[in-house]
């Protein structure tokens, strides 16, 4: 059994660096040929089930990948909710914090690691359920606290986890344990 992990296209805020929560920006054309490419990536595969965030940078790189049609919105996929820092860059909330990290630090107003890892886990015990393959469309950020949480770690573990968009990872088990099997792979669209 495996789990792909798709981050969605580029959009103008991931290529400049803000975070992205719960706003909905488009892909840029890079991201739409990075979905499209992971689509040929992904071509002739058979997934048991196909699941998307109900964002629409996820949704339009799983219809531009050729699963939309069958995949199933679910909120526990949606982005991280960054609150007050939502729009803003790293580098500019540690001008008010200096040495401010998401992970450690948190955000204003927005979720917390507990509450995103909570919503993973139940994505996570949903796949561990199912025989067969699973192709997941989301957002970095979560998608790095689903990888910790599917590997037992802490949820925080995620912040080891640096993931681009418009590529593939790909979660699975070596006999009985979870492992990754491939991580933060690009498609010939990222590049």
């Amino acid at each position: 059994m495996e789990i792909v992990l798709v981050r969605h296209g580029e959009t103008e805020w991931s290529r400049s660096g803000r975070h992205t929560g719960r706003t909905d920006v488009p892909l840029t054309e890079l991201g739409r040929e990075q979905a499209r490419a992971v689509g040929e990536a992904l071509r002739g595969r058979h997934f048991a089930l196909v699941l998307t965030s109900p964002l629409g940078r996820a949704l339009e790189t799983c219809r531009l990948a050729g699963f939309g049609d069958r995949a199933e919105q679910r909120d526990d996929l949606m982005e991280w909710d960054y609150g007050a820092y939502e729009g803003r860059t790293t580098v500019d909330i540690r001008e008010e914090h200096p040495g401010w990290t998401l992970w450690r630090d948190g955000v204003p107003e927005g979720e917390s690691i507990d509450e995103v890892a909570a919503r993973v886990d139940r994505v996570v015990t949903k796949l561990r359920s199912l025989d067969g393959d699973t192709l997941l469309f989301a957002h970095g950020h979560v998608l790095r606290v689903l990888t910790a949480c599917w590997l037992e770690l802490d949820a925080e573990a995620g912040r080891f986890f640096a993931l681009d968009p418009g590529t593939i990872s790909t979660l699975g088990y070596e006999r009985e344990k979870p492992v990754i099997r491939l991580w933060n792979q690009p498609v010939a669209g990222s590049m």
